[in-house]
């Protein structure tokens, strides 16, 4: 709020010019990062006020934007609702997260043929806080979904160039790896290797649902199971069932069944194992060792990529469950986080504080 003084102008009127934008803050896709870890110590983010209007009428200045970095595949949680807010899938994607309070109005704006003379303005919006959970889930053409030691890793090792850890436990594969299979003409797809899934991981066992989300983002699904499994067609359908449990649209994915470990069987066992598998999807047998079924493997893969009802469209084609909030603390623990997460007033910066609405006269 401003009254114009200027010399032989006595009756100046009102000249108060309106305050800026908050700024927003942002997300932004970059193909630059593979992880959140550039995160990790960064738990706060702040964009900055606007600036209060003037006198002459001039206009305060916009706030910064705060714009946060992501890579590919994140997708973005409300942490007080578990609410779905955005997904990331594209470099240089933007979405903004909390908008910046529009500026308020200078008393110029007031002005009428009654009141010529204003002594108000009206205050800008006051900030936002908002906490946000961060998930990353991993973009690729082929997911390998199996239970442990069905020869993900080793299958991942020997038809691309990623160095997967292989021993003979389960859960040697503690995290998602990524690979780019070579095709004829120059052509490759990308296949990702996600940990061993047992019967109810769904519901939290063994690396329960902290992967699970990543086969969400795969185009195609490989099921893997080893040719000694006493009733293979059994072993597929509990696979299955995890899935369609953690997330029934699953279900719509193309699948492809990979029959593992043939060189441990004959040409007679592989006769006799044909009959006996799940109809309705293509199947191979393989031996990643051997190197038995591969090309076939691949040329399988490529055809069903490149179906028309098989394109991965962006976000369209995924349904996003709200996140169980009641889990997180469970989660955080087991990622090593033992620290208190809640944003408290100590923790905002002191030239972020709340604007002081208060507007008197200026008498220069």
């Amino acid at each position: 709020m401003h009254m114009r003084r200027a010399k032989y102008i006595p009756n100046g009127g009102p000249d108060g010019g309106d305050g800026g934008r908050g700024g927003h803050v942002i997300l932004r896709g970059n193909r630059n990062y593979w992880t959140l870890l550039h995160l990790r110590y960064e738990r706060h983010a702040f964009a900055t006020h606007g600036e209060n209007g003037s006198r002459n009428k001039c206009f305060g200045k916009d706030g910064v934007d705060k714009i946060i970095e992501v890579p590919c595949g994140t997708v973005a949680y409300n942490a007080e609702t578990g609410e779905y807010i955005c997904d990331i899938t594209e470099h240089g994607q933007e979405f903004i997260l909390l908008k910046g309070g529009r500026g308020g109005l200078g008393n110029w704006h007031f002005r009428t043929a009654t009141n010529q003379a204003p002594r108000y303005a009206q205050p800008g919006e006051p900030m936002q806080e908002m906490e946000v959970i961060l998930e990353l889930k991993l973009l690729a053409d082929v997911g390998l979904v199996g239970f442990p030691n069905a020869g993900k890793s080793t299958l991942l090792s020997s038809i691309t160039s990623a160095k997967p850890k292989i021993a003979n436990y389960p859960f040697t594969t503690m995290e998602p790896n990524l690979g780019i299979v070579s095709y004829h003409e120059g052509k490759s797809f990308v296949m990702a290797d996600i940990p061993g899934i047992i019967e109810g991981a769904s519901e939290g066992r063994g690396l329960g649902l902290r992967f699970l989300r990543h086969i969400e983002r795969n185009s195609l699904l490989l099921f893997m199971v080893p040719a000694d499994t006493e009733d293979i067609k059994k072993e597929y359908e509990i696979l299955l069932n995890e899935l369609a449990t953690f997330n029934p649209e699953m279900l719509d994915k193309q699948r492809v069944l990979a029959v593992t470990k043939c060189d441990l069987v004959d040409q007679d066992l592989i006769e006799l194992l044909e009959p006996t598998l799940p109809e309705g999807i293509p199947h191979v047998f393989i031996s990643a060792i051997s190197g038995l079924g591969i090309a076939q493997l691949k040329d399988i893969l490529w055809t069903e990529l490149n179906r028309e009802s098989n394109q991965l469209k962006g976000t369209e084609t995924l349904v996003h469950r709200a996140k169980d909030r009641t889990i997180l603390p469970e989660e955080l623990r087991d990622m090593g986080e033992d620290e208190d997460l809640t944003v408290g007033v100590e923790d905002v910066p002191e030239d972020l504080d709340d604007f002081d609405y208060e507007y008197e006269e200026d008498e220069e």
